[in-house]
């Protein structure tokens, strides 16, 4: 049989299989074969097995064959993951640029395309959802604006996400927890039955989950974030990953340009010409400046 790991706590897996959507019916209790073990290869929360079913009543099984993975993230370590899902308030709290950028440098490291979702657009009094949006869609990220609290474009984010295993992110103030309530509205794998089957004793650690919110879609509701460090990642890489740069770098004088302090820089006379988001061009600043300083060990 197969099915999909939605959940890893010391040594057991508990596996999603079939379309029970609606109950604890289709999640089954495993052990990874010792096999895994020997091979030095790890289950990891969204792998797509094969288990043989031990005890249907119980609810019990053994996965005996890891699946192959499309991808892998490190932070949080879960397997096939299509996209990621980071949520921001347009407004209470205002939004980190800066943590935004970081988040989607990090998701580009690891090859996940990235979803910006702005909340809070029913109290949005200055209107900056679409100046927001703008920034973000120059750089040729994907943007979407919502409401938690009114329901508003919910249906258009669950479009985004069909057929899809998201990892959700965001940090704390900005309706995240709201918002994947909305997401798994008249689904209750979370509740009752699921989680006392899942739950073994008091948990310390925060476990990575999915949550199934429809037919072969998953979200994996990760903790709020309110710092992030840049990975392995030296000063010379970074322009790489602010793709609004590309088109202007032909126009710098200098081959290699940091787009900081050359004379003669096509990134700079975009900035200046209103091309490339200021805000954008301030966080890379910032950010190069930061891996600049970092100590090499």
């Amino acid at each position: 049989m197969k099915g999909k790991i939605i959940k890893g706590i010391a040594g057991f897996y508990y596996v999603h299989a079939g379309d029970a959507l609606h109950s604890a019916d289709g999640i089954y209790e495993c052990k990874a074969k010792g096999v895994f073990r020997k091979d030095h290869r790890k289950p990891l929360v969204g792998d797509d097995v094969e288990m043989e079913v031990i005890d249907e009543a119980q609810k019990k099984g053994n996965i005996t064959e890891l699946l192959p993975r499309h991808s892998e993230l490190i932070r949080p370590a879960v397997a096939n993951v299509d996209q990621a899902l980071v949520i921001f308030a347009i407004c209470k709290p205002q939004p980190n640029f800066n943590l935004l950028d970081r988040f989607l440098i990090m998701m580009q490291q690891q090859d996940i395309p990235c979803i910006i979702c702005f909340n809070k657009q029913d109290i949005d009094a200055e209107g900056k959802k679409e100046d927001y949006c703008s920034i973000y869609e120059q750089a040729g990220f994907q943007t979407i604006t919502v409401s938690a609290r009114e329901k508003e474009g919910i249906d258009r984010l669950k479009d985004l996400l069909r057929g899809k295993t998201t990892t959700v992110a965001g940090p704390s103030g900005v309706g995240k927890s709201s918002l994947v309530n909305c997401l798994q509205s008249g689904i209750v794998m979370e509740t009752g039955s699921i989680s006392e089957k899942i739950e073994r004793g008091k948990h310390t650690t925060r476990h990575s989950e999915l949550i199934s919110i429809a037919p072969d879609t998953y979200i994996l509701d990760t903790p709020g974030f309110s710092s992030l460090g840049l990975f392995g990642l030296e000063k010379e890489q970074l322009a790489g990953y602010y793709p609004e740069f590309v088109p202007f770098e032909k126009y710098c004088r200098f081959g290699g340009c940091s787009h900081i302090s050359e004379p003669v820089c096509g990134v700079k006379d975009a900035v200046a010409e209103g091309e490339i988001s200021r805000t954008r061009y301030e966080n890379y600043c910032l950010l190069y400046e930061e891996l600049k300083s970092q100590r090499k060990y």
